[in-house]
């Protein structure tokens, strides 16, 4: 599984290279756009198509190669394979047939966004969402839980449903800080920091703005001063309780669980004492 520039294609790894010049063969999602890629290193292989609606069967192809001896690299149109684009199947079919499936690491939209986004003091803990469904009521429950989580979280989105999105977060997330990125290592690249509900008015500011692929880094939320005396005392020391043996966000839910207090509380109060010296 090898990953591929995300749009300068300068991005290329060394070991990409070694390896896309050793195989014998490379599947890939889109084989026009996979000859370009490797036509402008200079490379020339066999290319089977393996996308979303062929993946199972291309994966039985890919495993008659490997089988017989041959090298076969995988890669999708840009990034990483498995990451919101097609390979899952491809590699739990090769790893049910008992052949190795080797990492080839490379560019990410992902944690491109992640390492400009300047959040100060935050952990890096994030949960990816990558395209929220497309249904109307999936979506909004799929923003609204976003919205419940303190934690951070990405989102991918394409560019003819950027600005329905963006009414969408700023409905659901208020104020809340976002970071986009549009466009992410190519020529028009645009990195934008703002709240949530400023979204629509700097989409709607340069048409230009909503051409693209984007990636969105909703923060964390800011930690609210937590008043633990609106936390009865019960609930507390089951809290102290489960911090010793469980990670933070376990024992959160846990202690809600149990206690029936409210959660959100509980994790600014596990927050606190986390942060104590």
């Amino acid at each position: 599984m090898l990953a591929t520039p995300i749009g300068n294609r300068a991005d290329i790894g060394l070991r990409a290279l070694h390896v896309l010049d050793l195989v014998d063969s490379v599947a890939c999602e889109d084989t026009r756009h996979t000859a370009s890629l490797l036509q402008s290193y200079g490379l020339h292989k066999p290319l089977i198509a393996a996308h979303e609606h062929n993946e199972s069967e291309a994966a039985q192809r890919v495993i008659a190669l490997l089988r017989e001896g041959q090298r076969v690299a995988y890669v999708s149109d840009a990034g990483t394979p498995g990451l919101s684009d097609p390979g899952a199947r491809l590699v739990a079919a090769v790893r049910d047939a008992g052949l190795r499936c080797v990492p080839v690491p490379g560019p990410s939209s992902l944690t491109a966004l992640l390492s400009v986004s300047g959040h100060a003091g935050w952990d890096g803990s994030f949960r990816f969402a990558g395209f929220l469904p497309v249904k109307s009521q999936e979506r909004q429950r799929a923003l609204q839980a976003i919205a419940d989580e303190p934690q951070a979280c990405v989102l991918l989105e394409a560019p003819h449903r950027i600005e329905a999105l963006a009414r969408e977060m700023a409905a659901s997330l208020g104020s809340r800080a976002v970071t986009l990125g549009r466009e992410l290592t190519k020529q028009f690249e645009e990195v934008a920091h703002l709240p949530a509900d400023a979204l629509p008015a700097w989409l709607a500011a340069d048409a230009n703005r909503t051409r693209g692929e984007f990636a969105l880094l909703v923060h964390p939320r800011e930690r609210e001063t937590t008043d633990e005396g609106a936390l009865p005392e019960a609930a507390l020391r089951v809290l102290d309780r489960l911090l010793v043996d469980l990670p933070l966000k376990a024992a959160v839910k846990a202690a809600a669980d149990i206690t029936g207090a409210p959660r959100n509380a509980l994790y600014e109060a596990a927050l606190a004492r986390r942060d104590q010296p």
